[in-house]
């Protein structure tokens, strides 16, 4: 795409399309990753949204790459009580299809959040074009409704247990008692002022504004954990980001106390380690995310809150949704994976905004996975160690190749993982990269989409494996936007096992 003004992957065609606008308006990546990711709290409402958090970064040309961290923290600043709120949770179960995964819900769920100061601190650093002209096209979305896709209707009917369970969210998603499916409209005026509002005021609304208090307000009137003091002192924090050699480039990825990118380091390192080729086959693969499974103990949970713990690791081993990714034609790339989780049931009144259930993830909060609850409660403020995993790979000169994340929990790493050992082992095309077929290991057991090549293998051995029938959101949600260096030509692929899309400035 040569001379075009840049590319947007992205997990809906419209939350793509808006990104492209703010590019052919004059704007930057930047303004770009801003646009569509208002967009998406209305294209993919249940994916993310004003109360999410999440992991942006920034490779701007001829400059060092940027982490912002925006996920959630822990809540309960100031707050007296000697409750555990694992015993108020809500347990959900969620059924893929081939598989099930248990979830918690309710007010208990409800981290403290910024994704929007995130948002802002990436346009103050990089962005064009005025803030509140970036919120229009979403505020516009808002009033005008959406109809829901095939993904997103999917996506309410295995969250159907999750949104009935408050009024406010049942009168949003299942008004008469019909759940909202595939080609239905979802509109909302309340989070169109919302949007404009974080537009023209920005993040201190959410901070110590009015609705800030009236979220931690919602939160307290049912039980939750989340106070004024939460919300006032969250800050996204800028990070140097990971890296790690592959193949003769280099890997930039989330340094902790995400833990997605220091395993996603972890498992290419390893890979790095045998001889190519052989390219890595689903054998292959799955013997490095076993490995780098077993590096998830206490001690890297309780590492990760540490300074500096991302490197001792990497030295010591080697000797995330919904996502965006976005380069426009000076080169500039900015990704964001965001996530509300599967969301807490809680929409607070008058703000169109539903809570996130963060601290409800098994995959998120090490007390709800098995003899974790024996574990000590993490401090309010700790910020959760997160699957996401924004990524660049560079080339030998430093210069941008790929920028790619994903969605999909624990399935994050290994969706990464894939499509870049399918881009530079396997000389992929972006699209061919991020269609492929996945495999993925946890607990000991393989799921395997259908196709994969050097199954063989796995099914000799004694692993228990789920074959799914056809490729699944399970297995993440790759939104992959590409360079070329010698020529400055721009591609891109959005994953259709989310509904990801391409759109071109």
């Amino acid at each position: 795409m040569p001379g075009s003004r840049g590319v947007v992957a992205a997990g809906h065609p419209r939350t793509a399309q808006a990104g492209a606008d703010a590019l052919r308006a004059g704007g930057t990546a930047a303004d770009a990753a801003v646009a569509a990711a208002l967009a998406s709290w209305v294209c993919e409402p249940l994916l993310t949204g004003p109360a999410a958090g999440g992991h942006l970064l920034a490779v701007p040309p001829g400059g060092a790459p940027v982490a912002i961290d925006a996920f959630c923290a822990v809540p309960g600043a100031g707050a007296r009580g000697d409750a555990d709120p694992l015993d108020a949770l809500v347990p959900v179960e969620v059924d893929f299809g081939d598989a099930t995964q248990t979830f918690h819900a309710g007010s208990a769920s409800v981290a403290a959040f910024g994704l929007f100061d995130g948002l802002a601190r990436l346009h103050a650093r990089w962005g064009r074009l005025p803030l509140a002209d970036l919120a229009m096209p979403a505020a516009a979305l808002a009033r005008e409704g959406v109809a829901l896709n095939a993904v997103q209707g999917y996506v309410a009917a295995i969250l159907a247990p999750i949104l009935a369970l408050t009024p406010e969210s049942r009168s949003r998603w299942l008004p008469g008692d019909r759940l909202l499916g595939e080609g239905d409209v979802f509109r909302d005026p309340e989070l169109a002022e919302t949007i404009e509002r974080l537009g023209r005021e920005g993040p201190g609304v959410l901070r110590d504004g009015d609705l800030a208090a009236a979220c931690a307000a919602r939160v307290a009137a049912r039980g939750g954990a989340l106070t004024p003091a939460d919300l006032a002192t969250y800050r996204a924090i800028e990070r140097d980001p990971v890296r790690v050699a592959y193949r003769g480039r280099t890997v930039v990825t989330t340094p902790p106390p995400s833990a997605g990118g220091i395993l996603l380091a972890l498992a290419l390192g390893r890979l790095d380690r045998r001889p190519h080729p052989p390219r890595p086959d689903a054998a292959a693969l799955v013997a490095a995310m076993d490995a780098v499974e077993g590096e998830r103990t206490p001690e890297f949970e309780a590492g990760l809150q540490r300074t500096g713990f991302g490197e001792e690791l990497l030295a010591l081993r080697l000797g995330s949704t919904t996502h965006l990714s976005v380069v426009d034609a000076d080169g500039l790339a900015c990704a964001l994976t965001s996530t509300n989780g599967e969301g807490s049931g809680v929409v607070v009144p008058g703000t169109g905004i539903h809570l996130n259930n963060v601290m409800g993830e098994e995959d998120l909060n090490p007390r709800l996975r098995p003899g974790g609850a024996a574990l000590p409660a993490l401090a309010p403020g700790t910020r959760m160690p997160s699957m996401m995993a924004p990524t660049a790979v560079l080339d030998a000169d430093g210069e941008l190749v790929a920028l790619l994340g994903s969605a999909g929990s624990n399935r994050i790493r290994s969706a990464l993982l894939q499509t870049v050992v399918g881009l530079v082992d396997h000389r992929r095309g972006p699209v061919a990269a991020v269609e492929s077929p996945r495999v993925h290991l946890e607990d000991g057991t393989v799921y395997a989409e259908p196709g994969l090549e050097g199954m063989g293998a796995l099914e000799r051995g004694d692993r228990p494996i789920v074959p799914f029938r056809a490729p699944n959101l399970f297995f993440g949600g790759v939104q992959l936007v590409c360079r070329d260096p010698a020529t400055g030509a721009l591609s891109g692929a959005g994953d259709p096992r989310r509904g990801g899309a391409v759109a071109v400035a």
